[in-house]
C-alpha cells in the first residue's frame, strides 16, 4: 500500500524534533508499505464499487507495528469520564503514550478518532497520535460509507489552531498500488455499513 497524503495537523513542542517520535513514523510508513493484498509486496484492489471490506486491510499494519512493540487493540481511558473504546495500536515510549487509528468506520468515526487524540493530549494522557484513512479513490471500492481523507479534510483547521504546548497530532492517507480485476475481493464483515 502506498502513502498518498502525509500531514501534520499539529506538531508542538520537543516531542515532534524527538528522536523517539522519527522512530515511530519510520515505523508507521514501513508498516503501511507490509499492507497487502493479492500480491506478496503491493496492494491491488479489484474495482467493484462498495465492494471491499476494510478490516482484512490493517492485519499486517497491526501485526507489523506489533513486531516492534507496539500493543494493539489497548483499552485507554484517554477521555476523563468516558470509555471511548479500544486503540488500534499504541507504543508506549519516555514521554507518553503515541495512538494510532486506523479507519475501517464512517467518517463519524474518523472525527471520533482525532477527537480522541486531541482530548488525549490535552488531558496529558497521550503525546501524540495518528489517524489513517483512505483516499477517496480507494474508498469508492471499499464498504459503504467508509471515512476518507477528502471528507474529513475540511475540518483539519479545527485541530491545527488547538492550544497544546507539546504534542503531535497528524493525518496519514493511504491509496492502492494497482488496481486489478482479477484479484479476490476483500471479504466484510457483518456489522453496519459492510452489510451494505
Amino acid at each position: 500500500m502506498k502513502i498518498d497524503k502525509e500531514i501534520a495537523l499539529l506538531a508542538k513542542g520537543d516531542f515532534a524534533q524527538s528522536p523517539y517520535f522519527s522512530t515511530i513514523m519510520e515505523e508507521l510508513h514501513s508498516a503501511i508499505q507490509h499492507v497487502t493484498w493479492g500480491s506478496k509486496d503491493r496492494f491491488l484492489i479489484n474495482p467493484v464499487r462498495k465492494g471491499n471490506g476494510v478490516v482484512p486491510i490493517k492485519k499486517n499494519f497491526v501485526t507489523y507495528l506489533q513486531s516492534k512493540g507496539w500493543q494493539a487493540e489497548q483499552q485507554m481511558s484517554c477521555v476523563n469520564g468516558i470509555n471511548p473504546g479500544p486503540i488500534d495500536v499504541i507504543k508506549n515510549i519516555p514521554q507518553g503514550v503515541f495512538a494510532v487509528e486506523w479507519e475501517t468506520g464512517n467518517i463519524s468515526s474518523s472525527h471520533r478518532a482525532l477527537n480522541k487524540i486531541a482530548v488525549g493530549i490535552i488531558q496529558k494522557s497521550l503525546i501524540g497520535g495518528m489517524l489513517i484513512l483512505p483516499k477517496r479513490s480507494l474508498a469508492q471500492f471499499l464498504t459503504d460509507r467508509i471515512g476518507n481523507y477528502e471528507e474529513i479534510n475540511p475540518y483539519f483547521t479545527l485541530y491545527q489552531h488547538l492550544d497544546i504546548q507539546n504534542g503531535f497530532i497528524g493525518v496519514i492517507a493511504v491509496n492502492y498500488d494497482e488496481i486489478n480485476t482479477e484479484v479476490g475481493i476483500i471479504p466484510k464483515g457483518k456489522d453496519g455499513n459492510a452489510i451494505k
